[in-house]
């Protein structure tokens, strides 16, 4: 396992328990690909792992929450220094919304979402770059929301760390592009996967997890700096955007919703 050249492509991927992780992990399976496959719960990674080997890949499971910084800078240096990783995509996400009767998020609620959707994706950039940086290449994959494109009014702290995603991605693209380091924002609409059943709500041009990993993979295969879809709504909000707010927020109001608690964190405490 010493060689260093022994694969084509090596892959880290954050989230890959999860909807759009697993359709992703399946989507780059192949022969001649590594992927490191990262999530708080193995015993979720393992049937993943199955798949991709069965479509001739190979690669690793790692049970690390990316909110432990140490734990998965440690792990992505180790991992580094055995499989140059060619490909980062920072997946993981979780969602929430306000309380009942449309009252406040509560408080555990946005701190979970800050620290795995934004601190989270900091921690797994900042445990590779230095590697990709030095070697001159290598591509950085940010997985957003366009929700972050326009905020959604039921999700406060989920748009605003989507946004925060978003323009950290544009300022590691401008510092990284002269070292041959390139870097994709994606912006999914409404994916068919666990996370989007609990929310209660309109979603408009839904599309299956697997129909949405071919999308992204063509989108970063073409170093695409920013892509969002699906075409339609993405360009209903880029539209919107240039709207002054007060009709813009009218478009919104179709989009009320409930998000229903997710059960992987039922006690606040734990967060």
């Amino acid at each position: 396992m010493g060689m260093t050249d022994r694969y084509d492509r090596v892959i880290v991927l954050t989230g890959a328990s999860g909807g759009i992780g697993q359709a992703l992990a399946r989507e780059f399976a192949g022969p001649g690909t590594y992927l490191a496959l990262i999530a708080r719960d193995e015993a979720r990674l393992e049937p993943v792992m199955t798949d991709i080997r069965a479509q001739g890949a190979e690669g690793e499971v790692a049970a690390i929450d990316i909110r432990d910084r140490e734990k998965l800078q440690a792990y992505l240096a180790e991992l580094d220094t055995r499989h140059p990783v060619d490909l980062v995509i920072a997946n993981a996400g979780v969602t929430a919304g306000l309380g009942p009767n449309r009252t406040r998020e509560s408080d555990a609620d946005s701190d979970r979402q800050i620290d795995v959707n934004y601190r989270g994706v900091v921690n797994t950039v900042s445990g590779i770059v230095d590697a990709l940086q030095k070697r001159r290449r290598g591509q950085i994959v940010l997985v957003a929301s366009l929700a972050g494109m326009r905020a959604l009014p039921d999700m406060p702290s989920y748009s605003a760390t989507k946004a925060a995603i978003i323009a950290y991605g544009h300022s590691l693209r401008g510092w990284l592009k002269p070292f041959g380091v390139s870097v994709t924002i994606i912006c999914p609409g409404f994916v068919t996967t666990p996370m989007s059943a609990r929310h209660k709500g309109a979603k408009p041009f839904e599309m299956p997890a697997d129909k949405a990993a071919t999308l992204m993979r063509r989108a970063i295969e073409r170093k695409r700096a920013f892509y969002a879809f699906p075409f339609l709504l993405a360009f209903g909000i880029r539209l919107q955007n240039l709207l002054p707010p007060i009709l813009g927020d009218l478009f919104l109001g179709g989009f009320e919703a409930e998000i229903e608690d997710d059960p992987r964190y039922g006690n606040p405490k734990d967060t």
